[in-house]
């Protein structure tokens, strides 16, 4: 076997139809000759594999997982029901703009080599039973270039798809705008984004998908314009490309640099998804975004009966009153309960969003999907660590701008899709180190403030552990603010005031008694609506009751503002501040 393979590896031409034309290998004529199509070669580690053994493997290298670039075709078939697909915008004819000199003949020969009209295929389909409009881009043709006719088709599509209220799922792969077309190329970036904004306003779901490669004014224009941005392990995904890079500035580029890890690592993208996996996540996302309206129809079937007469002997249990200084150890514990032990426990299901389009994911807050008794909402948290690996992701639970940047990003969207939002703070503070100033900390949280005024979905915040001043209250503008019953919310730490009032930091249990920052303090002072009861204080022993307790309180949190317009909610939170 090792020698047959030997054989084969002298032979160059080793590429079958479905990767011809795609970088991967070039014919060599004059070389022993290879049945076509029983071997293909890995463009990651050259390994010689049965070609049977790659589709088996959704053209995966079995060797060393690296990623073969699929026709449009074989794409559409992986992703859509079978023979749902009708395609869209065909008989589209390219012109020559520029007068290029040999375009319209190099079309011609791109079109008979691949029998595809353009660099991209789209049109109406379904992912199991649900309609949306797909799009696939071709890197055979021209590298997936986007000229007039790959605008024109995107847009036409997105503008049918307004009109019929179907979400658009996108796989990208290209080399950018096509240089053969000039500035009529360019324009398409501005047109395309253009329909984008349409059927965004009109509350419609898109999805890229970023495949290897999504470069230049393609990533700078419609692939990276969607609700949830989404790309393939290892694909190369950047405006200018890394050769160029490198020989403009003159630096060496980080390891990985612009491959679809490192954009989620600095918050570009929402995350990778594994090739066998893509039908069933963006089957799922449709699911869920379809469901958005109307959500209190789920809660009273779903609504355990007893909850409310158990809720109230709770509250009628009597424990020894912890002091406040008790309380702040107890909120502070290493061992408390986390918001991501929440979520995966209380929530159905969740699909963890990344980053704030711009900088960095910041992971001292997560946020995403979830689904509550059948509702989709969307949640998010302040997040500690339990050991030191995990605080220094964690930052130890103090957001940085591109954190609170991440977070307002997912209530826009929550609020263009009717979601609920659900906030679970834990935090000592926002983080104050000089980095956070330079990317401008302070506006970071008041935009959110002002943002959070006025969102049109109801807000639920529950303070879980800390709730440490103006990097808490960023996450805490909300209809209702809850608090467990060992949790505090202050202005800023106890020894931090007694530092400022007092000139002596020791004192800190003293300040906190004076604070008032315990959750019957804050009751009593109009601050909080609900303390959730702790008969211990939250830990992983009682997670489940804890759980347990704190989901039936949010469902009816959400009947209670069941039928409130986005204006009459965005008002009641108004007048809920507005009395403080």
């Amino acid at each position: 076997m090792s020698r047959l393979k030997d054989l084969f590896k002298k032979s160059a031409n080793v590429q079958t139809q479905e990767v011809q034309g795609e970088g991967q290998a070039r014919e060599s004529e004059g070389t022993p000759s290879v049945p076509e199509g029983l071997w293909v070669k890995c463009p990651k580690c050259g390994e010689l594999l049965y070609k049977e053994d790659v589709v088996n493997h959704y053209y995966i290298c079995p060797k060393c997982g690296g990623y073969f670039r699929i026709k449009a075709k074989t794409r559409i078939k992986m992703v859509a029901d079978k023979g749902s697909f009708t395609e869209w915008c065909t008989g589209l004819v390219n012109s020559n703009p520029l007068d290029y000199p040999g375009y319209e003949e190099k079309i011609a020969q791109v079109q008979a080599k691949t029998h595809l009209e353009e660099a991209v295929r789209i049109g109406e389909a379904r992912i199991d039973g649900q309609r949306v409009v797909l799009g696939v881009c071709d890197a055979r043709f021209l590298m997936g270039s986007m000229g007039h006719v790959v605008g024109e088709k995107i847009t036409r599509s997105f503008e049918r798809a307004t009109e019929e209220k179907l979400p658009v799922i996108l796989f990208c792969c290209s080399g950018g705008a096509r240089m053969q077309e000039g500035i009529i190329s360019l324009m398409q970036m501005a047109k395309t984004s253009a329909a984008v904004k349409r059927h965004s306003e009109a509350g419609l779901l898109y999805i890229p998908v970023l495949t290897d490669p999504t470069t230049g004014g393609v990533t700078a224009s419609f692939a990276m314009l969607g609700d949830i941005i989404l790309a393939e392990p290892g694909a190369l995904i950047g405006f200018a490309g890394p050769r160029v890079i490198a020989q403009t500035i003159g630096q060496k580029l980080p390891e990985g640099f612009q491959r679809s890890e490192f954009l989620v690592g600095h918050g570009i993208i929402d995350g990778i998804v594994r090739r066998e996996n893509l039908k069933q996540t963006l089957s799922g996302l449709v699911k869920l975004h379809q469901r958005n309206k109307g959500y209190c129809q789920f809660l009273r079937i779903n609504l355990p009966e007893g909850n409310k007469e158990e809720k109230y002997s709770r509250k009628k249990r009597k424990e020894k009153e912890m002091t406040a200084w008790e309380k702040v150890e107890a909120a502070r514990d290493s061992k408390r309960l986390t918001s991501l032990d929440y979520i995966e426990t209380v929530f159905d299901s969740f699909m963890e969003l990344h980053g704030d389009r711009a900088f960095r994911d910041d992971g001292a807050i997560v946020g995403g999907l979830a689904v509550l008794d059948g509702q989709p909402v969307t949640v998010i948290g302040v997040q500690k660590g339990r050991n030191t690996k995990d605080n220094i992701t964690r930052n130890f639970g103090m957001p940085s701008p591109e954190g609170y940047r991440k977070a307002l990003r997912l209530m826009k969207q929550a609020e263009k899709f009717n979601r609920p939002v659900i906030c679970f703070i834990d935090t000592p503070g926002a983080f104050c180190g000089i980095e956070a100033e330079e990317r401008g900390q302070g506006e970071a949280i008041a935009r959110n403030l002002l943002e959070m005024a006025d969102l049109k979905v109801p807000i639920l915040s529950i303070v879980i552990g800390e709730g440490g001043s103006g990097g808490a209250l960023a996450l805490g503008v909300a209809n209702e603010v809850w608090m467990m019953e060992n949790a505090t919310y202050s202005i800023l730490s106890p020894e931090g005031f007694a530092s400022i009032l007092w000139k002596d930091s020791k004192k800190a249990k003293e300040a906190a008694e004076v604070m008032k920052i315990t959750a019957k303090d804050l009751l009593e002072l109009g601050v909080v609506e609900q303390v959730i009861p702790e008969e211990v204080p939250a830990c992983k022993d009682n997670l489940e009751e804890l759980s347990k307790d704190m989901k039936s309180r949010m469902l009816e949190f959400l009947e209670k503002v069941e039928g409130m317009s986005g204006e009459e909610l965005a008002a009641q939170r108004y007048d809920r501040f507005r009395k403080m």
